[in-house]
C-alpha cells in the first residue's frame, strides 16, 4: 500500500527553515553532480566560458548574459534528468508516451545549449570586432 501524506505534512515541509532548505537545494545540485554526466560536462562547457570571459574581458553586459545562460544550461539539464528519474522511478517499463514526454524534456537541454552556444559565438565575434 502507497505511503500517504497528510496536508499538514505538506505544510510543514514547505516552512521549513530558509538555511534547510538551502541545504536541500545544495543537495540536489550534489545529486545531479553525482549522477549525470551530461551536467558534468556542460559545467565543464560552464568553466571554459568563464576563462573565456576572463581572456577576452568583454563589456560586463555579456559576462551577465553568459552566466544567465549557463544558469539556463544547467537548470534545464537539472529539470530534464529530474523528469526522467520521476518517470523511472513511477513507470519503470517501456511506454510510447513516455519516451515522448523524455524527448520533449531532452528538447529543453537542447534549445537551451543551442542558445548558449549562439551567445558564445556572438561573443567572440564581438570581440574580435572591438579588439
Amino acid at each position: 500500500m502507497p505511503e500517504t501524506h497528510r496536508p499538514q505534512d505538506q505544510a510543514e515541509f514547505k516552512n521549513r527553515p530558509l538555511a534547510e532548505k538551502f541545504r536541500a537545494a545544495f543537495a540536489g545540485i550534489a545529486a545531479v553532480w553525482r549522477r549525470e554526466s551530461n551536467f558534468r560536462r556542460e559545467a565543464a562547457c560552464a568553466a571554459a566560458a568563464v576563462a573565456a570571459l576572463i581572456v577576452l574581458r568583454p563589456a560586463l553586459l555579456w559576462w551577465a548574459l553568459t552566466f544567465l545562460v549557463i544558469a539556463l544550461v544547467l537548470a534545464a539539464e537539472m529539470l530534464n534528468s529530474t523528469l526522467e528519474a520521476l518517470i523511472d522511478r513511477l513507470h519503470p517499463e517501456r511506454h510510447p508516451e513516455i519516451k515522448v514526454v523524455k524527448d520533449m524534456a531532452a528538447g529543453i537541454v537542447l534549445l537551451v545549449a543551442g542558445a548558449a552556444a549562439v551567445v558564445g559565438l556572438l561573443l567572440i565575434v564581438s570581440a574580435f570586432l572591438d579588439g
